[in-house]
């Protein structure tokens, strides 16, 4: 049975079978993507909200802290090399509140041997859905270090553009 590892900066890494997932809610997403390669893809997708999975791992950010909590991000691995990263405000309801999931069923048919899908339904095209999925890792986006000069704080790289927007470039 497919199992995926949610770890990161949450108070209760777990390990969960699609099987877990199918404690939480189930939603339902009829969604269409347009595929590249095939064209458009109709698919009805169920299973456990995103957000409401991380949130019952107890996420690492002071709740009542909106800017707090829009520095999260969770990032996607699944079992055939596909990565996608959301932002938790994507998720979160006092932002986007999007709807994304941790599909459990695929038209119908169970995912347990396959693994759960991540489903983002407000996607035109189907780059961010994972199937198979091994890892969900949530933390949180580091701090810009005014000791680097590659950020705007440092700006000893920002200076020196500047300064050459003025210069000849004859030699």
């Amino acid at each position: 049975m497919a199992e995926l590892m949610l770890h990161g900066d949450l108070d209760h890494p777990a390990t969960l079978s699609v099987a877990d997932l199918r404690a939480w809610e189930q939603h339902r997403a009829e969604v269409v993507f347009d595929c590249a390669t095939n064209g458009p893809r109709h698919h009805v997708f169920e299973g456990a909200l995103l957000r409401d999975v991380v949130a019952g791992a107890g996420p690492a950010f002071d709740p009542d802290r909106r800017k707090d909590r829009s520095r999260f991000l969770l990032a996607v691995s699944g079992g055939d090399g596909h990565h996608s990263v959301l932002a938790w405000a994507e998720l979160d309801a006092d932002f986007g509140g999007s709807p994304v999931l941790l599909a459990t069923r695929l038209d119908g048919e169970d995912l347990d041997e396959a693994g759960a899908q991540l489903v983002v339904p407000s996607d035109r095209c189907g780059a961010r859905y994972v199937s198979a999925v091994t890892h969900v890792w949530f933390g949180a986006l580091g701090g810009v270090r005014p000791d680097r000069h590659d950020t705007p704080q440092g700006s000893g790289h920002l200076r020196g553009i500047r300064r050459s927007r003025g210069r000849s470039r004859s030699t």
